[in-house]
């Protein structure tokens, strides 16, 4: 392993959960790079832990496809073909879709007036036409929209699934290319959440990511 962990510090949390939440960082930002071998007593040495989380961090990982295990040959860490991007922005528009559907029917005046500030800042990031910004705005957006659709098993699932989602969708460009129908799109989309319109809000939203 090329670049070894600090000792894990506890925080209250579950052991197995801290463990899970750094070796996902580890993979998103590149410190565990795609293909690289993971050896679960040597990552228990680096993080101050026994191999108990680690195993129970790294099955999850695998369920959510951040790790792929060969018994008794190895355990190391996806590489996303092709198809798995596609499929997981797929799977990522219409998840968002219902779950903008169901917090405009929940949530509460001022929850909207949060959430039409990351939409502002969207739109903001397309009108620039930078598009990491765009990234990373539309993902401060629907992780407070996932929030505000109050629902446990909802909120459950996409907090499992968000490191994967993370790492499948790196490298996203926008499906509409022209900065200025692409600001359109996102901005009738922000008025459709104002009007807490959410049929017409995910319509806008799989047009402009090309779901049909």
């Amino acid at each position: 392993m090329a670049t070894p962990f600090a000792p894990l510090e506890p925080r209250g949390a579950v052991l197995g959960d801290e463990v899970y939440a750094l070796l996902g960082k580890a993979i998103l930002d590149g410190r565990l790079s795609a293909g690289e071998r993971l050896r679960d007593q040597e990552l228990a040495e680096h993080l101050g832990v026994s191999r108990t989380p680690v195993r129970e961090a790294l099955q999850r990982l695998e369920r959510v496809g951040l790790v792929e295990v060969a018994p008794n040959r190895y355990t190391r860490v996806s590489v996303p073909s092709e198809r798995v991007h596609a499929d997981t922005h797929e799977f990522f528009v219409y998840l968002m879709g219902s779950a903008v559907r169901l917090a405009l029917r929940r949530c509460s005046d001022e929850e909207l007036a949060h959430a039409l500030e990351h939409a502002d800042a969207i739109v903001a990031a397309s009108r620039a036409d930078d598009h990491p910004a765009i990234m990373e705005a539309s993902a401060r957006f629907f992780d407070h929209i996932v929030d505000d659709t109050d629902n446990v098993a909802f909120i459950r699932v996409m907090r499992e699934a968000e490191i994967a989602i993370r790492r499948n969708l790196a490298g996203w460009q926008p499906f509409v290319e022209c900065p200025v129908e692409r600001t359109a799109g996102y901005e009738q989309f922000r008025d459709a959440v104002a009007l807490r319109d959410g049929a017409k809000a995910e319509t806008i939203l799989r047009e402009l990511h090309g779901v049909a």
